[in-house]
């Protein structure tokens, strides 16, 4: 029998997703609309693999999936959301989130990913892999030898941070979330080992990845 958790704050949607999955006679599932609850859950109980919404109160997917693994990297954790993962895609993987799936999904496609993920592969939304191909920006410092590989997202983000916007001037000029740009900034600190935005900024400026006129 393979024990499927099922994390998500909205109770509809994972009695849904519960209901198409438990068609398969060896899944059995167990929903949980609390990310604090789900803590306690699995600390009880080994789960086979587990389906992290995103965006949740109190721990959000990334921050549940970095307490579970941290407690044991072996475990199984899938990201089930409805929201682009692209710009998070990088802490998501650094966190040790072995796949995605769509809250779009057919029951075929949640199913394939799961025993996919069972078998230690991983499925990728298409437009994920054609995003992930694209080469982005490299920056190079001879003199440091240092290295930044940016997405065509964290660049446009880039150039509206050197224009000293807020984030939510950001969040609408690029039509993302505000929690979504938040993760792609936290994502640029690391990239770039800075704290704040302006030194993000400086160290961008260095490099020479936003062009003199943008700083204007």
């Amino acid at each position: 029998m393979v024990n499927i958790l099922i994390v998500d704050d909205h109770l509809s949607i994972i009695e849904g997703t519960k209901m198409l999955l438990e068609q398969e006679k060896d899944f059995n599932i167990t929903i949980e609309n609390s990310s604090l609850n789900a803590m306690n859950l699995i600390k009880l109980k080994q789960y086979d693999v587990m389906l992290f919404d995103l965006y949740m109160p109190h721990l959000n997917g990334l921050e549940l999936a970095k307490q579970v693994l941290n407690n044991n990297p072996d475990l199984i954790v899938l990201i089930y959301t409805g929201f682009d993962i692209k710009p998070h895609f990088n802490l998501l993987v650094e966190a040790g989130v072995a796949g995605f799936l769509s809250k779009t999904s057919s029951r075929e496609e949640l199913v394939a990913g799961i025993r996919s993920a069972l078998r230690q592969q991983v499925l990728l939304p298409l437009s994920l892999v054609r995003e992930l191909r694209r080469p982005g920006i490299i920056a190079d410092s001879s003199s440091s030898n240092e290295k930044v590989v940016l997405t065509s997202n964290e660049e446009q983000i880039l150039i509206e941070l050197s224009k000293g916007k807020s984030t939510r001037e950001i969040a609408s000029t690029l039509a993302m979330s505000q929690r979504s740009l938040e993760y792609s900034l936290t994502n640029l600190y690391q990239k770039f080992g800075v704290r704040t935005r302006v030194d993000t900024v400086s160290k961008a400026k260095q490099l020479g990845i936003i062009p003199e006129e943008e700083l204007k």
